[in-house]
């Protein structure tokens, strides 16, 4: 379980977490709850995004949901710009969400103007060496609009082995 727990990547299922699209089936079916305004639904689109094609192991698609100067903190590190992240993390993160289970379990957003944030919990199950291991996740998403396109000024993502 401390190779999971210290994995980068399985911090990056936190963002994948909540989002509509999974790259499995849901271990379980639970009811999502959610506290989301209106205006905040073309942000939660781009986060969606986002994590389907993290999930689908395409950076390209990914990249373009983030912003140049994204600031990413993920396991008490961060990484600075799109570029950065694309050169350290995302391939680890992708492959790691290509054979998780996320299940959503709560969504929250707003927006303001041209700013959004989009926050959301879920439980990533994951198999490492034969065991399995259910991770608690957060992810907090800053978006900004700019000429009608939102995209992640910032990312904050969270993830600790569930207790059984």
């Amino acid at each position: 379980m401390k190779a999971i727990e210290s994995s980068g990547a399985k911090l990056f299922a936190i963002l994948l977490l909540a989002g509509s699209a999974q790259a499995h089936e849901p271990v379980a079916t639970r009811a999502v709850s959610q506290q989301v305004e209106e205006t905040a639904r073309p942000a939660i689109r781009v986060v969606d995004a986002f994590s389907q094609a993290m999930q689908a192991g395409d950076l390209k698609a990914a990249a373009s949901h983030l912003a140049a100067d994204v600031v990413i903190l993920e396991s008490g590190g961060v990484e600075k710009s799109r570029s950065e992240y694309l050169e350290h993390h995302a391939a680890a993160d992708a492959a790691f969400l290509q054979d998780a289970h996320v299940q959503p379990l709560a969504r929250y957003a707003t927006a303001a103007g041209d700013i959004a944030w989009v926050a959301s919990e879920s439980e990533v199950h994951v198999n490492k060496d034969g065991k399995t291991a259910v991770l608690l996740s957060t992810e907090t998403m800053v978006l900004k609009r700019e000429q009608d396109v939102w995209r992640s000024e910032h990312i904050h993502w969270s993830s600790r082995t569930k207790k059984q």
